[in-house]
């Protein structure tokens, strides 16, 4: 299921191949803010964390240079060659994978957070019930899910999100610490609105 499921995903390989990182709306070259102020104000801890969709590996460099102990998975090959080129730059070890954010192929409870940058807004709408029970998963006991998605503040679309929709999808699987909706600056020169939302599994 992992690789049939990578497959259907394949167009983002094609994107990272096409065109380079500099013209990538959510590849800035530097951390999410809003993830920085999580790690800052102690919100979220240090543990073992999934960095879902790590891209290019910027923030999956952020937080093992916080001592996390992180690992990043993609499904672009291209993607994770970036990752890799930016975990030697920064000297720091990190496992990159390629694999399914569908298909999660690691034990249940093995991680204290799971950090997800845009990932789950571009699930497809018949993989997020498994996308969300796949993160439930692998997350420990009263581990942590950060997410950030895009909200309906930027107009209706399939994976534009309302408030209402978030809590109605996490709230079975999640306790909904705080959502916050956000305006970012992106990569390729437009502001786009997003919700940040912390869960903390059931």
């Amino acid at each position: 299921m992992g690789a049939s499921k990578i497959s259907e995903y394949s167009r983002w390989d094609k994107i990272y191949r096409r065109y380079p990182l500099e013209v990538l709306p959510w590849e800035l070259g530097r951390p999410r803010q809003f993830l920085v102020n999580m790690v800052k104000s102690g919100k979220i801890k240090k543990g073992k964390t999934l960095d879902l969709c790590t891209g290019a590996g910027t923030n999956t460099v952020y937080l093992a240079r916080k001592g996390f102990q992180v690992i990043g998975i993609d499904v672009s090959h291209k993607a994770l060659e970036y990752a890799k080129e930016k975990t030697k730059k920064a000297n720091v070890n990190i496992p990159l994978q390629l694999a399914s954010f569908v298909d999660l192929p690691f034990d249940d409870e093995q991680f204290d957070f799971v950090f997800d940058n845009g990932c789950f807004h571009h699930v497809e709408v018949e993989d997020r019930g498994l996308f969300i029970k796949g993160v439930h998963r692998v997350l420990k006991k009263g581990g942590l899910y950060l997410m950030t998605v895009f909200s309906d503040r930027n107009g209706p679309a399939w994976n534009h999100f309302s408030q209402e929709q978030i809590i109605r999808l996490f709230s079975k699987h999640f306790k909904i610490r705080s959502i916050k909706n956000i305006a970012s600056f992106e990569g390729d020169g437009y502001t786009r609105y997003f919700y940040t939302v912390l869960m903390e599994k059931k």
